[in-house]
């Protein structure tokens, strides 16, 4: 979990603590945003992965550990705090309480409580296309669930579409990692920083540039995808396995 004090100025403009505040606690920056691995045969399966310390590696994947895993494993970030007594430690210090209550925005007190572990829930799955319906991926994904999980036309643009919640305590460097497959073949590996967030009442939500899927005889077919939403510590959140297709043209609307 980023823990830079300074950090948390720079993303909303306002002049950060003295030095010696800025290295004693594990505040996060607070943004208010609102971009997939084998998979196995035609199968579909996703499981929320929070209690882990990061989401689960295949010793025969290093492509995966290589794309998705490359992240600093020896950074000391400090103990964790919760928002409760980032708060309380300087109630004496009238101008860095409010810098930080500005910062922490409405956060409910009673509802974080001494909580040091932020839970983060992805409640929506969305993709975006220009003149068409926007396509829901029902979550929670179902274990054993095989078949397509959706179809996409090639050649169109598209945007992916997050809904999370955030509670308990902030959510330093969430992140989107997306990698893809065809024939066993790894066709495309994608990251994408979604921001650090405070706890707060309302969902979050989070809308990725827009991309255009590929085309060409070639590019048309069955794609294996693996999906997972991390932190800065690694933990995942949500892992998804599954599988989709793109067509020359996009299914029928039932």
């Amino acid at each position: 979990m980023s823990s830079a004090v300074d950090a948390l100025s720079c993303s909303k403009g306002i002049a950060a603590p003295p030095p010696e505040e800025a290295t004693k606690e594990r505040v996060a920056v607070v943004t208010k945003n609102g971009g997939v691995e084998h998979g196995g045969d035609a199968a579909t399966n996703g499981k929320q992965c929070g209690e882990a310390p990061h989401c689960r590696k295949e010793n025969n994947d290093e492509e995966e550990e290589d794309d998705e895993e490359k992240v600093p494993k020896a950074i000391d970030l400090g103990p964790r705090v919760s928002i409760k007594d980032q708060l309380e430690k300087d109630k004496d210090d009238e101008s860095l309480r409010r810098w930080k209550e500005q910062l922490l925005g409405s956060v409910d007190l009673n509802s974080v409580g001494e909580t040091l572990e932020p839970d983060v829930k992805i409640m929506s799955l969305a993709i975006l296309s220009p003149g068409r319906p926007d396509i829901f991926l029902p979550l929670p994904v179902e274990p054993n669930a095989k078949g397509v999980w959706f179809t996409l036309k090639e050649g169109s643009l598209y945007k992916l579409k997050f809904t999370f919640s955030v509670s308990n305590n902030i959510v330093s460097g969430l992140r989107y990692t997306n990698a893809v497959w065809k024939t066993g073949i790894k066709v495309d590996s994608h990251k994408e920083m979604l921001g650090t967030f405070s706890p707060q009442p309302e969902p979050y939500t989070y809308v990725t540039p827009e991309e255009t899927t590929p085309s060409g005889m070639f590019a048309r077919g069955s794609y294996s995808a693996r999906t997972k939403f991390l932190d800065d510590d690694r933990k995942c959140y949500l892992e998804i396995n599954y599988t989709f297709d793109i067509r020359r043209e996009w299914p029928a609307l039932s």
